[in-house]
């Protein structure tokens, strides 16, 4: 769990790579289908791994490409708005 990586931050670092508003993502949306593709996975996993979390790797996301989810990865904060 990294310190420097917050809810608000990876929300907006996922938003700003798909190009939409923040408030346009929902805890359990897939990703995939708002627009976000491998390159741009990546893009984060990198992002992210240069902001603390060195151990990520792309299927830790790409399994589950839902912010809720990757908040729980990133952060150990569970949403009430992920899926089982």
């Amino acid at each position: 769990m990294n310190q420097s990586l917050t809810s608000d931050r990876i929300r907006a670092d996922v938003a700003e790579i798909i190009g939409c508003d923040v408030s346009e993502i929902g805890p359990g949306d897939d990703l995939f289908d708002l627009g976000l593709d491998s390159v741009r996975l990546m893009t984060l996993v990198e992002r992210w791994r240069s902001a603390g979390a060195p151990g990520l790797e792309l299927p830790d996301l790409a399994e589950r490409p839902e912010v809720a989810h990757w908040i729980t990865v990133l952060t150990g904060e569970k949403l009430t708005g992920e899926k089982q």
